[in-house]
């Protein structure tokens, strides 16, 4: 069984099978410090996002980052109210888009996916750095395209702060309890085999 985990972790975080502990200890807080995040570490968690599989390799992912206060400004201003209340401390907002083309002109059935997968690296190698993220999908689509110019051939996804750790005490209180990790299905709850449906 995976050890060393922090306590918060360990409370509500216990593999059935063994993994890696760094898929339990990536958690999405919302309390930020506004420590600014050095280039060379930020370019790391793109770097991270690079590798990400694709189909047919497209790598159809694109992030618009935001790193100094104008910038910030302009996603503070299409991002969900209740988001903002915890963060706009957060020294680095990234958007997560997509280009829905294949190279031959159709439809990239895959282009989600793919985002997906390359978040997901991302957001395993801020925890490797020591950093915390945070994805949002509370955000006016529309108004983030239209600010930020987003052709419409590509699509948005997520709004991902960036940053270090916070004091759970600085977030408004009806965020502080729910500032830990949760936990998730057991693998039988969401593993078929053969067919849908069938638990293994």
């Amino acid at each position: 069984m995976t050890t060393s985990l922090p306590v918060e972790v360990e409370s509500t975080r216990q593999p059935d099978h063994e993994i890696n502990p760094q898929f339990l200890t990536r958690w999405s807080p919302r309390s930020f410090t506004n420590q600014e995040v050095t280039e060379d570490v930020l370019l790391s968690l793109f770097e991270a996002a690079r590798w990400a599989p694709s189909g047919s390799n497209l790598q159809p992912w694109r992030f618009i980052v935001a790193r100094t206060d104008e910038q910030r400004a302009k996603f503070h201003s299409f991002i969900a109210p209740a988001n903002r209340e915890w963060c706009e401390k957060a020294p680095v907002l990234a958007l997560a888009i997509s280009y829905t083309k294949a190279t031959n002109g159709n439809n990239s059935p895959s282009h989600a996916f793919d985002t997906g997968a390359a978040w997901g690296y991302l957001a395993l190698e801020a925890n490797n750095q020591g950093l915390i993220t945070h994805a949002m999908g509370g955000f006016d689509h529309n108004q983030a395209r239209e600010t930020l110019q987003i052709p419409e051939d590509y699509q948005t996804h997520a709004v991902i702060a960036i940053g270090y750790r916070g004091p759970v005490e600085e977030l408004p209180e009806r965020f502080q309890e729910r500032e830990a990790p949760s936990t998730r299905r057991p693998v039988s709850e969401f593993l078929y085999e053969g067919t849908f449906g069938q638990t293994r």
